[in-house]
């Protein structure tokens, strides 16, 4: 399994017209009383570090008294427009426990703890720096995923919930050799993962930009992997940096693979798994086909970068239609035609 390299600093690329009016079409933008750039006004930050004192690559922030009381009332409303659709009177028992900062990130995350005053339960949610290529990555996930995401974009600030679920990382390390652990159904909920990513080109997804979300049933469990981080939607020019398999991050749900399933039942799970796409494509097109005739006429990678994945797709898919393709957003309209098209998946009208 090769070094996969990544892009050590993606740009972020702006929110365009057309891509605004998508997001007010669709109720994805807000007016909230906080921008991203407000949080960077605080005044000391501190090392954050998880229960066992390793450093969580966080630091804990701190404001002045006076602009948190500020601070408390707009975050809170911005908590209550992602869970109540902004109904903040059944949510006046909830304040900021506590405002975390990452550099280590492209989008240099600010993620907010929630607690309720009352049985201090808390939540978590993000602000981040709006990025087009990531708005894109997050309507993809929404559409032909099995997982429904809620975001908000205000202005040039994003703003995401937090997804539960354990980290990949954390799972490899504590979780595999737990008892009762279904490798079978482990190893086909990657093979599904894998293709997900792969067909709408979900890029970087190492076993830290991934959860794992486990539901007991009552006689096994089943696994649900959830990508966590759309940075990389459409930026990589290599073909292989969409695909998880790949990733040394990744080897032991890969041996676990190789271990459980034969090539002829992951086919069967690939075909499953593009079947399921070309239903939620069916239940959204209309959706879909505005996305992507969007993302056509936008600007979310290089030009070399383009040029090297639609030469990849190519010659991977024995297609020279990828090599029409202009941009990213071509690419990835190509590659989830070509899906419809090699599977005979039946789609009710053309997106």
């Amino acid at each position: 399994m090769s070094e996969q390299e990544i892009s050590k600093k993606k740009p972020i690329y702006p929110i365009g017209d057309l891509l605004r009016k998508y997001l007010k079409h669709y109720g994805r933008e807000v007016n909230a009383e906080i921008q991203y750039s407000d949080l960077l006004r605080f005044q000391n930050a501190f090392p954050l570090f998880d229960r066992n004192g390793k450093d969580t690559l966080w630091e804990t922030v701190y404001f002045a008294p006076s602009e948190m009381n500020q601070l408390n009332s707009a975050l809170t409303g911005m908590y209550a427009q992602l869970k109540t659709g902004g109904d903040i009177s059944v949510m006046e028992h909830l304040s900021v426990e506590r405002v975390d900062f990452c550099t280590f990130g492209n989008s240099k995350p600010f993620r907010i703890r929630i607690v309720n005053n009352y049985n201090d339960n808390y939540d978590y949610f993000y602000l981040k720096q709006a990025d087009a290529s990531r708005i894109y990555g997050l309507e993809l996930e929404h559409i032909l995923s099995p997982n429904r995401i809620s975001y908000f974009v205000n202005g040039n600030t994003l703003i995401e919930e937090h997804i539960a679920g354990i980290p990949g990382d954390m799972f490899i390390k504590k979780n595999l050799e737990e008892k009762g652990l279904s490798e079978i159904r482990l190893a086909k909920e990657f093979v599904k993962f894998n293709e997900r990513c792969f067909v709408r080109l979900l890029g970087d997804m190492r076993a830290y930009n991934y959860v794992i979300d486990i539901t007991p049933d009552f006689e096994e469990v089943h696994y649900r992997i959830r990508a966590i981080d759309f940075d990389q939607q459409s930026f990589e020019g290599r073909r292989s940096l969409y695909l998880p398999q790949f990733f040394k991050e990744n080897k032991a749900f890969v041996d676990i693979c190789i271990k459980c399933i034969t090539p002829e039942t992951m086919h069967q799970y690939q075909v499953e798994e593009r079947t399921l796409i070309g239903k939620r494509i069916n239940a959204a097109k209309y959706m879909l086909k505005e996305l992507v005739d969007t993302m056509s006429k936008d600007t979310i990678s290089t030009l070399e970068k383009t040029t090297q994945l639609k030469g990849e797709l190519a010659d991977y898919y024995k297609s020279d239609i990828f090599l029409k393709c202009r941009n990213m957003g071509d690419i990835v309209k190509t590659s989830l035609k070509e899906m419809i098209r090699r599977n005979k998946v039946h789609i009710q009208k053309k997106y």
